[in-house]
């Protein structure tokens, strides 16, 4: 069986805010990880773990900041590119926000805002190409015609996330991260943007890295799901392994602080409190395999006592 094509690759990445000063931040830390064609891996953690830092390494927004290890795309090493690489990749790989609100230009029109791509990297040659091909994004979305030459504060919240949707489509992407795009809209439309971020995958061919919080909707929309802690990925399985398995003490006690919908379960539930001082007691610790795919960062005597305790 033909092993799926890796999109993106990590490794090793460091990267660390304010080096050589006062209140240093290692925000990553040494974390490797590999995103296949066509999948969506999903990254979860608390605030402040390093989630959106690893999309906005990817995207080389945070080049400055990296001490070591290497991020490739199609096998290239993205610190690497420049000139015409560079702008190919620059289209290649797009962001959505997490705040369409804020990432949404307030004195623009809808249709100039979704051309931004178009017109940066002279992909359409005419007015009647550009219009013709921004309306197409629109449909894509769920938008209607007449949202052309409207601004972002005549929409909602869903339909401003749709607006960014189609800008960071318009260059036909291979690759998108996805940084928190929900967190910011109401529970009822949640479901419809992820909903249509999984037809549009479906229809485009397209790589996500989703980025959350939220557990049961990185579920939902992930094939497979990391971890994140303190600038460390402590799990890394399909989403069934993470959700339904879990192994980790910190993904167990993140799981277990979701609320049940079910009045009953909800006041049985017991949230886990994680002690991060194991991860302080210096011992040498990495990604191990414990079932087929479910991967843990831990000692190798730790990793065996999980793999006992996964057998029974």
């Amino acid at each position: 069986m033909t092993e799926p094509k890796k999109v993106i690759e990590i490794k090793n990445l460091d990267l660390t805010f304010n080096k050589g000063k006062k209140g240093a931040n290692k925000a990553i830390n040494n974390v490797s990880l590999d995103i296949y064609e066509g999948e969506t891996f999903g990254l979860v953690g608390e605030s402040g773990s390093g989630k959106t830092t690893i999309g906005r390494a990817i995207l080389k927004l945070y080049d400055n900041f990296i001490t070591g290890g290497e991020i490739l795309f199609e096998g290239k090493d993205v610190r690497n590119l420049k000139g015409s690489e560079l702008r190919e990749y620059r289209s290649e790989a797009q962001m959505i926000f997490q705040d369409p609100q804020a990432s949404l230009n307030g004195r623009m029109r809808v249709k100039d805002i979704v051309a931004e791509g178009l017109d940066a990297n002279g992909l359409v040659k005419t007015k009647a190409e550009r219009d013709a091909r921004v309306l197409e994004l629109l449909r894509l979305v769920g938008l209607n015609d007449d949202h052309l030459t409207r601004y972002p504060h005549e929409f909602s919240g869903g339909q401003r996330q749709r607006i960014g949707i189609a800008r960071a489509l318009a260059v036909k992407p291979k690759f998108v991260v996805a940084d928190e795009p929900i967190s910011a809209l109401d529970v009822s439309i949640q479901a419809q943007v992820v909903n249509l971020m999984r037809d549009i995958q479906a229809k485009e061919n397209l790589t996500y890295l989703f980025i959350a919080h939220d557990l049961s909707m990185v579920k939902y929309i992930s094939d497979r799901i990391g971890v994140m802690h303190w600038g460390k990925i402590l799990e890394v399985g399909t989403s069934d392994q993470v959700y339904n398995h879990p192994i980790h003490p910190y993904t167990k006690s993140l799981l277990s602080s979701i609320p049940s919908p079910d009045p009953i379960s909800e006041r049985e539930r017991t949230p886990i409190v994680y002690d991060p001082t194991a991860e302080l007691d210096g011992q040498e610790r990495e990604m191990r395999e414990i079932t087929p795919g479910h991967f843990v960062f831990s000692t190798e005597a730790e990793a065996e006592i999980y793999k006992k305790n996964a057998t029974i």
